[in-house]
Order: structure tokens, then C-alpha cells, then sequence
């Protein structure tokens, strides 16, 4: 579980119901009718809008919100990229076979075993980029259905004031009552804006940005197992990949591909003690 997402939920809920709290008069916040209206007709409508297939997606979606995402590891893609070149480059592509099996992700996997097989470039490009799509799509629907609702719940907010005026303005001949209608009026739009501005949207932003980072993983391996296809030398492959790094990320991997190795490196206490 992500407990920075759910900590985050926790005090976004806890500083809005505190300054409630604060600003007296709690339970002039509370209105039944008001949550039949700004929940129930959200829930309604898109349940009426989205086929039931999606639907059926959205536990697994809040399910990727509030877990532990993994920050895209760029360099140990790379790495795992480069380690393939090189082999693949001395002993040639069947060689993968071997490594590709110690590998868990089923992207790479699969797109390894193309190149094994001897499926042309521009086919395995084409199922890759396919596949990068289907992912994007699947990420697009779930985010439709949370989008949809921080669309819809302040519109019905705005639809339970309309209903709460309406029935205010049916007692205009008792004055005393105008207040407290009008608040009640008012509390539909809250509970509305509420909805979509502490839940839907940023669950939808969300998921964006775990989209983003899904893909941009999914990139780093179309173009190093295409340019490993290619034959293309294992240096070359590094500097495309480099591409995908965030640039302190690039400059602190040059600095340290940079740096003179120490004697503490086998390879160079060997050359000092033959050299002597």
C-alpha cells in the first residue's frame, strides 16, 4: 500500500472537516438529501455511461492508486538492455534465449523472444508499439470514469441547489425559514465540489502519471530491443537509451562513467602487478 497516498487522502479529508469544525455549527453541513443528490446522481449517470466491462475495472484501478508504485528505474532498464547487447553482439541473438528467461517482466520477455525467433524489425516494432497501446487505452478508461465524475458531481451539486431554491422560494411567506433553506440549498454544491476536487481528479491525475511512467518503461524497451536486432555496437545503444534519462539523472551517469577507476579495480591491480 502507498501509505503516502493514503496519509495524503487522510489530511486533505481531516484539514476540511477541521476547519468545519472550527468555523462552528458542524452539522449545518449535514443534509441526507443533499448526498442522494451529489453522490447518487453521479454514480447514477455513469454507471448508465460506461459498459459494464469498465466498470468492473475500477477496483483494480484504486487498487493501482493506493499501491506502492515503483519509480521507473531508467538506469536498471538500461542496464538490463545493455547486458543483452553485449551478449547478443559476441555470441549472437540466440544467445538471449538463456538470459531472457531470468527476466520477470512479460514485456521484455515477449519482446525478446520475437527478436529470438526471428520475427522481422518492422513486425516486432509493430506488435510492441500494439502492445504500448492496449496499455494506454486500458489506463484511458479507467481514468474516463474518474474524470467523468469530477465532472458530474459538481453539476449535480449545482443541480441540488436549483431543487433546494426552488423549494426555499415556496416559503417566502414565512422569512424565518429563508436562511436555513438557503444553506441547505448551498450544501448540495459542496458536497459536489467536494467529490471531485478530494477524490475524482486526483485519482484521475493519478493515474496519469502511473500511465506515464508505465510507458515511457515500455519505450526505453522498444527502442533497445530494435537496435538490438539491429546489431547496432552496444556504445550506441547506450547513448539512445540515454535519452530517456531525466537530465541530473544523464549528467550524474556521465559523471561517473567519467571518473578514473581506483586501484581497488581487480582489473587494474592485475595490469600494475604484470606491469611490474
Amino acid at each position: 500500500m502507498d501509505i503516502l497516498a493514503v496519509l495524503s487522502l487522510i489530511a486533505t479529508l481531516g484539514l476540511v472537516i477541521g476547519g468545519i469544525i472550527l468555523g462552528g455549527s458542524p452539522e449545518a453541513f449535514v443534509s441526507i438529501p443533499s448526498i442522494f443528490i451529489a453522490l447518487g446522481g453521479p454514480l447514477g449517470a455513469i454507471t448508465f455511461a460506461t459498459p459494464r466491462k469498465e466498470l468492473r475495472k475500477v477496483p483494480e484501478s484504486l487498487k493501482k492508486v493506493f499501491s506502492r508504485q515503483e519509480s521507473l528505474d531508467v538506469p536498471n532498464i538500461m542496464k538490463m538492455m545493455m547486458s543483452m547487447a553485449k551478449k547478443a553482439r559476441s555470441e549472437g541473438l540466440l544467445a538471449l534465449e538463456e538470459e531472457v528467461i531470468t527476466i520477470d517482466d512479460k514485456f521484455v520477455q515477449k519482446s525478446a523472444q520475437l527478436v529470438i525467433d526471428g520475427t522481422p524489425p518492422e513486425l516486432v516494432q509493430s506488435i510492441m508499439e500494439a502492445e504500448i497501446d492496449l496499455v494506454e487505452r486500458r489506463f484511458d478508461s479507467s481514468r474516463k470514469i474518474f474524470d467523468l465524475m469530477g465532472e458530474l458531481a459538481p453539476a449535480f451539486g449545482m443541480l441540488g441547489t436549483l431543487i433546494g431554491l426552488i423549494q426555499m422560494l415556496r416559503n417566502l411567506d414565512t422569512p424565518e425559514a429563508l436562511g436555513p433553506g438557503m444553506a441547505v440549498a448551498l450544501i448540495t454544491t459542496f458536497y459536489g465540489s467536494f467529490i471531485a476536487n478530494v477524490f475524482a481528479i486526483p485519482v484521475s491525475k493519478k493515474l496519469g502519471a502511473i500511465k506515464l511512467e508505465t510507458v515511457t518503461g515500455m519505450e526505453i524497451v522498444v527502442e533497445g530491443i530494435l537496435s538490438i536486432q539491429a546489431g547496432e555496437n552496444p556504445k550506441l545503444i547506450e547513448e539512445k537509451l540515454k535519452v530517456f534519462l531525466l537530465p541530473e539523472d544523464r549528467d550524474r551517469l556521465e559523471e561517473k562513467e567519467s571518473q578514473p577507476k581506483t586501484r581497488t579495480d581487480p582489473s587494474l591491480q592485475v595490469a600494475e602487478e604484470t606491469a611490474g
